[in-house]
């Protein structure tokens, strides 16, 4: 290495002078370091060039003859010895500044002081050398020699630093950036070390070399420094701007959501509306991945799409907007809304998602008539919100829409009214959080119960199911006349809230359904169940307080439900036939001139069996037409049934017979086609995964961690609306279903009654086996053929 370094030393040199030269400059245009810092810097980066810059000289210059020579090596060795000594000062300066500035002391550490005088001494002693030889000295050649001194020369280039080391550990470890701080002890060491090897290779200028070196990295990492400084700067005031700009959005959050209170606190019934739709467009804005800027314009969009309500009287607020007087009234609103959001420029998406949040997805909405992606895509977000919100929640006299209505009217509007994206959007959200619109209803019975007039007062409804359900209470006559009626009494029925509901539009919303009604005494009124029968026995007074409380046991299995009634000495069995298997049954209390007190309902471990209940009619089979490759199947409610599975392999066409049960009445009371895979090829079985559940309504979900599903839904010309939709599927149809399975990706394609589906299915794990079979909800299945 030392025979490559003395064949290129003089071209080194000169490299290494022209990039210290360049940097030395560039320090000049350097805007970030404070003056003082900066000149030293360029002192110390001159020093090191022209300190190279000589060495080079002397080399070139030693002995060589005549007048030039003889000046010239002579001139450049001095400055070598001189500028050595005056690197070593500049550096302690530059440890100066850097201590001051870390405001760890006022004053400079003695230890410096010393290096500096030391510095100085030593530049005099390199003067002094011109008279005395010492250090060095020349033959008559011109040639240089070392002179009897010169390991002198070397003691304050390799102290000092040493004791400026002690310094920069001292008080700069902790109060510099790393890089400035490794910049220093490379300066320091390198050269030591160096010079000592310098000791034993004579000929070779490689302290001088370092020297150049550790000052070039001086520089560099003063500059990297400088770049992390400015960028931890940077994102100092970028999270100060963030910061700033969070809570400038709070502050409008909360300004606006005051302000929207205040306007809705006219209404009862409208209170609350505008923060619960800004809260579902925000869900649904995720939901399609926007970013956090989009979600929040979404959320504002939607807080503020209400506001011209502030313009409209107090008796016009709770108008139903469907009636002639409510479309003007929402004309009138919108208007003023929009004149409201002009006013602010800066945001122009409030204005126009308020003013267009009545457009059709089909184009048959207000007040332009917009159509598809021409309406503004907030303005679609808000629609489906408002829209839930208003169904879901109590409006007049009307209370909120159950899940059931809700989601079967997005489904129906999806497409024509709403974006099909956010209607599927909005679905989920209700499918997986039934406290979106407080659905998650109160079923815990009431403890008493005042009764004057009959009717009047009815309890939740107590489910019935294969477990035996108790109910105990007590009862207290309130007469109010010595002759008035006096008794409690039991309604049997079916309801999604399991409340009693006697208004026509509550009746259809909530589907509610009443078998019959039963009294203590065995008497009962057949209304929709399909027969009652009630047998009435004495049983023997233990004479305790239990004879005197009311004893109600009930269950159910498939369409058949048995109670027995015990109250004093009276037992009364009741068998009620269902409707059908499809159907629940809840018991709700009511009386008449009573006070039912201490209610209480829990379930038993034990369950009916079929031996335990006489049928007092026959059983409805719609299985009964015929039966082709796989035996037919009736599924009374969601998939609690299906067929045999069969496996996929390239191509499979299934044609079957799809009849929709009587009692059903929602949109997808309708087969499905379900793909999955599990180690003995059955549904539920071990290894059990479902890729794909598709509704032949247009739906479809599956584990999202086993596949993944896209679901293309187009309604044909023979489609006209779903209420006919549902008709036809109660009358039944003869339906086919094409399966391709290429590789990974399974294909399902239908079309029924004017619904054409497409179902892409694409499986992460190709190596699993896969089957399907068909089920549904509310369906009967028969006839099915494989091709």
């Amino acid at each position: 290495m030392f025979d490559f370094l003395r064949a290129h030393q003089l071209n080194i040199m000169l490299s290494l002078s022209v990039a210290c030269f360049t940097f030395a400059l560039l320090l000049f245009v350097t805007r970030f370091l404070e003056p003082k810092r900066k000149r030293i810097l360029i002192a110390m980066e001159f020093t090191a060039t022209f300190l190279l810059f000589f060495d080079r000289l002397a080399y070139i210059y030693s002995g060589v003859a005549g007048k030039r020579g003889y000046v010239l090596v002579r001139l450049s060795n001095f400055f070598v010895f001189f500028l050595t000594a005056m690197i070593v000062l500049v550096f302690n300066m530059y440890l100066i500044v850097l201590i001051n500035k870390s405001g760890r002391i006022s004053v400079v550490p003695n230890r410096l002081k010393f290096v500096g005088i030391a510095a100085l001494i030593e530049m005099f002693m390199v003067v002094l050398n011109l008279f005395t030889g010492m250090y060095y000295y020349f033959d008559d050649a011109n040639v240089y020699h070392r002179g009897p001194g010169f390991l002198l020369c070397y003691i304050i280039p390799v102290l000092c630093p040493l004791i400026q080391y002690t310094v920069i550990r001292q008080y700069l470890r902790k109060s510099v950036g790393r890089l400035i701080y490794t910049s220093l002890v490379l300066y320091i060491f390198v050269p030591v070390v160096v010079g000592i090897i310098q000791i034993f290779a004579y000929g070779l200028s490689i302290v001088n070399m370092a020297m150049v070196l550790v000052s070039i990295s001086l520089y560099v990492f003063t500059y990297l420094d400088i770049n992390d400084t400015v960028e931890r700067a940077h994102k100092i005031e970028m999270g100060q701007l963030q910061e700033e700009s969070k809570n400038m959005k709070r502050m409008f959050g909360r300004m606006t959501t005051a302000f929207v209170t205040a306007v809705e606190n006219k209404s009862i019934y409208s209170k609350g509306h505008s923060v619960r739709v800004a809260s579902f467009a925000r869900r649904l804005a995720e939901l399609a991945g926007k970013n956090e800027d989009e979600i929040d314009k979404v959320y504002f969009a939607a807080l503020l799409h209400d506001v011209g309500m502030v313009g409209m009287p107090d008796n016009t607020m709770d108008i139903d907007e469907d009636s002639e007087e409510g479309k003007e009234i929402l004309k009138q609103k919108q208007l003023v809304g929009n004149e409201i959001l002009s006013s602010i420029t800066e945001y122009p998406y409030l204005k126009e998602s308020a003013y267009y949040r009545n457009e059709h997805f089909d184009g048959t909405g207000s007040p332009e008539g917009l159509k598809g992606n021409k309406i503004p895509e907030i303005a679609r977000i808000i629609a489906v919100c408002d829209a839930f919100d208003t169904m879901s929640s109590k409006n007049g006299s009307r209370d909120g829409l159950p899940y059931q209505t809700v989601r079967e009217e997005f489904i129906k509007r999806s497409g024509t009214e709403f974006d099909p994206e956010y209607a599927k959007y909005m679905i989920n959200i209700m499918d997986s959080d039934r406290t979106a619109a407080n659905w998650d209803y109160d079923t815990t019975i009431e403890n008493e119960l005042k009764c004057r007039h009959y009717r009047e007062s009815i309890t939740v409804g107590v489910p019935v199911v294969e477990a035996y359900t108790n109910i105990s209470f007590d009862c207290i006559p309130t007469n109010y006349g010595a002759d008035e009626f006096s008794a409690p009494a039991i309604v049997l029925f079916d309801s999604y809230d399991r409340r009693i509901h006697d208004k026509p539009n509550e009746i259809e919303e909530y589907r509610c359904f009443e078998y019959g009604e039963v009294w203590f005494d065995g008497r009962f009124v057949c209304t929709n169940a399909r027969n009652i029968v009630a047998r009435t026995e004495k049983k023997e007074r233990s004479g305790g307080y239990g004879d005197m409380g009311y004893r109600i046991k009930a269950a159910k299995i498939g369409d058949h439900m048995k109670m027995e009634l015990s109250y004093a000495d009276t037992l009364v069995h009741v068998t009620v036939a269902l409707p059908d298997t499809t159907k629940s049954v809840y018991i709700a209390l009511t009386g008449e001139n009573c006070q039912l007190n201490s209610i209480e309902a829990s379930q038993s471990e034990d369950k009916i069996s079929e031996s335990d209940i006489e049928r007092i009619v026959s059983e409805f089979n719609f299985t009964d037409r015929l039966e082709s490759d796989i035996p037919n199947v009736q599924i009374d409610t969601f998939c609690s049934d299906t067929t045999e599975s069969i496996k996929v392999s390239g191509e499979i066409k299934l044609v079957f017979h799809a009849m929709s049960l009587p009692s059903a009445n929602l949109i997808w009371h309708v087969p499905f086609v379900r793909l999955f895979t599990s180690e003995d090829g059955t549904v539920n079985g071990p290894g059990f995964k479902e890729f794909a559940l598709i509704k032949l309504n247009g739906e479809s979900t599956g584990d999202e961690d086993a596949a993944e599903n896209h679901l293309h839904m187009k309604k044909t010309d023979s489609f006209t609306d779903w209420e006919d939709w549902k008709a036809k599927n109660r009358e039944g149809y003869e339906c086919t279903v094409q399966i391709v399975k290429k590789s990974d990706t399974i294909t399902v394609t239908t079309e029924n009654l004017g619904v054409l589906i497409e179902n892409t299915t694409k499986i992460f794990d190709s190596s699993k086996d896969v089957y399907v079979t068909l089920t549904g909800d509310e369906v009967a299945l028969t006839d099915i053929r494989i091709r």
